[in-house]
């Protein structure tokens, strides 16, 4: 009896590779498949890799070779959708996939509506293939500037979104932003409205502590060399700590300059 059980042991212990590791790709479904390299097993039996799973169903694709592909169409995904694959290799070696970057959301956004409404921003899209954020965007002072941010559902069907904005005085212009894993913006088109609030203004031009604006506003200070080194929100600015000199700074939507004496 004891014979036999050795027997049994030692032939669980063939049959199961001595576990190694385990690639875990995490991302979404973009329509294309990966692709593998998978070298021998360092017994020189068969190969590296002994189990493939997508969202824990073992795949049924050829394994046993030296180069194989991973078909993520049969499982009837839709674009965007969240998908887990992981890659059982054997001790002693490591395969390697070819393109990771396919499990990787892509900007394809298209937005069916855009609209400011008091202080708010609301959009609505289609056809999104990844949970992305929406970066919000705001022309002022001849540059487009970061006012905002909202993550993205990712999803196909209609989406809607909304996100606080600030109004300068005079016209004001948004336009909605993604950035995919290529660095490759996708822009919404511009939306352009005029704010009846009066114009922000400030004082003194030659500081010593503080500068005071008329309202509350976004603002920005740069040195004589074009490095920021103030930005906020708010009606005053405590700049005791600037270094004497000439300043530039934009706020509401304007440009201008003061000395720091």
């Amino acid at each position: 009896m004891k014979k036999f059980t050795l027997i049994i042991v030692s032939i669980v212990l063939l049959v199961i590779p001595a576990f190694a590791g385990n690639i875990v790709l995490k991302g979404t479904f973009q329509g294309e498949n990966l692709y593998v390299k998978n070298p021998f097993a360092p017994s020189g039996v068969g190969y590296c890799i002994y189990e493939v799973t997508v969202n824990g169903m073992t795949t049924t694709d050829e394994i046993n070779s030296s180069a194989f592909e991973i078909d993520l169409s049969v499982y009837g995904f839709k674009k965007g959708e969240e998908l887990t694959v992981a890659i059982k290799y054997k001790e002693g070696c490591k395969p390697k996939v070819l393109n990771p970057e396919v499990l990787n959301a892509v900007a394809t956004f298209e937005i069916k509506d855009l609209k400011v409404e008091g202080d708010k921003i609301y959009w609505s899209t289609v056809n999104e293939s990844g949970p992305l954020p929406f970066v919000i965007e705001q022309y002022r002072w001849n540059k487009w500037v970061k006012v905002g941010e909202v993550k993205g559902t990712g999803k196909q069907i209609l989406n809607n979104y909304s996100a606080s904005v600030r109004l300068n005085s005079g016209e004001n212009k948004f336009r909605i932003k993604q950035l995919d894993y290529r660095k490759k913006p996708r822009y919404s088109e511009e939306i352009s409205l005029v704010s009846n609030k009066p114009e922000v203004t400030f004082s003194p031009t030659r500081v010593i502590d503080v500068i005071t604006f008329s309202a509350p506003t976004m603002y920005e200070i740069y040195d004589a060399y074009g490095g920021i080194v103030f930005k906020g929100y708010g009606d005053t600015i405590k700049v005791a700590g600037l270094t004497k000199g000439k300043y530039y700074i934009n706020y509401d939507n304007k440009m201008e300059r003061f000395t720091k004496k």
